[in-house]
């Protein structure tokens, strides 16, 4: 299958609980809502509304296990979503991870830790020709020396790539198309006790690309290095469940990307998607469309 995107990075099995009366209190009685076990991480689910939205998509990076390859398998059989170039482990269950979930708070657990505590690495190196036979790229920024492979890939390429939460002097960041940056990411490390605006003008100044922060459901800031910084403010709606939220907006991203979007409509087609899918649960089922979308943003 030839595929326009290149994805790298977490794919998962997500164990999903919503609850229906609030969030857990200690030694108190939580009712269920719904369950699910579906894909997720950034790449997993980035692939499932990519390929909601019409493109097409190869995706690699973690290894797939017993537990985790059949739901991956059978959840992209009918899907634009290329898995050739994953890795089936027989003595891994794969990543998987626990949410609980009640409207605008979330608590996710997993065994994050223990998949580089192990001392085995249980994630892909890049394939070079999936890199050159892609249009864009989009590129977790978890998995060291196969990570940055990618994106010296994407540079031999030029193909350009979306990347997260990445730090002003890291390479990811430096030669990505755009960098989605959490307002969580600006708190912690090398930016405590910096401003948003100083942050925003470090991630400006060390690359040509597009940078995006984004805070919830404050306003985003986004712009590039010598233009002042502009503000949009994000789609309202009725939130059903966070899960997902910055992964959509990635995806929606690198949709804009491959569609050669001005910053403008990048920035505001993300965060349509990124609304959409928080008005919903559980998202794998119900990941946004592109006519959804461009209906949002009519309105």
């Amino acid at each position: 299958m030839s595929h326009e995107i290149y994805l790298h990075g977490q794919i998962l099995g997500t164990h999903s609980f919503w609850l229906k009366d609030g969030f857990l209190e200690p030694d108190e009685y939580s009712e269920i809502g719904a369950k699910y076990f579906l894909p997720g991480g950034e790449t997993g689910t980035a692939a499932t509304v990519l390929s909601s939205l019409g493109a097409t998509v190869k995706m690699d990076g973690t290894h797939i296990g017993t537990m985790v390859a059949p739901l991956i398998k059978d959840f992209y059989q009918d899907k634009s979503v290329d898995l050739s170039s994953l890795y089936f482990d027989p003595d891994y269950e794969g990543l998987m991870d626990y949410v609980v979930i009640a409207g605008l708070v979330r608590s996710p657990m997993g065994f994050f830790q223990a998949l580089y505590e192990s001392g085995q690495k249980r994630w892909n190196m890049p394939k070079e020709a999936d890199i050159a036979d892609c249009k864009v790229a989009a590129i977790d920024p978890y998995f060291q020396e196969e990570t940055r492979a990618v994106a010296e890939l994407c540079k031999k390429y030029g193909k350009p790539y979306v990347t997260i939460d990445c730090c002003h002097d890291s390479f990811l960041h430096q030669n990505c198309a755009i960098n989605v940056v959490s307002k969580e990411c600006t708190n912690v490390g090398q930016y405590q006790g910096k401003t948003l605006e100083e942050v925003y003008d470090l991630l400006t100044s060390t690359t040509d690309g597009l940078v995006i922060i984004t805070c919830g459901e404050n306003d985003m800031l986004y712009g590039r290095n010598g233009q002042p910084m502009k503000k949009m403010k994000p789609f309202s709606v009725e939130v059903k469940s966070t899960l997902g939220a910055g992964d959509t907006f990635k995806a929606g991203c690198t949709y804009g990307l491959l569609h050669k979007m001005s910053d403008d409509e990048i920035v505001r087609f993300a965060s349509a998607c990124s609304a959409i899918a928080i008005s919903r649960f559980p998202l794998p089922l119900n990941p946004p469309t592109l006519e959804e979308v461009n209906e949002m943003i009519g309105k």
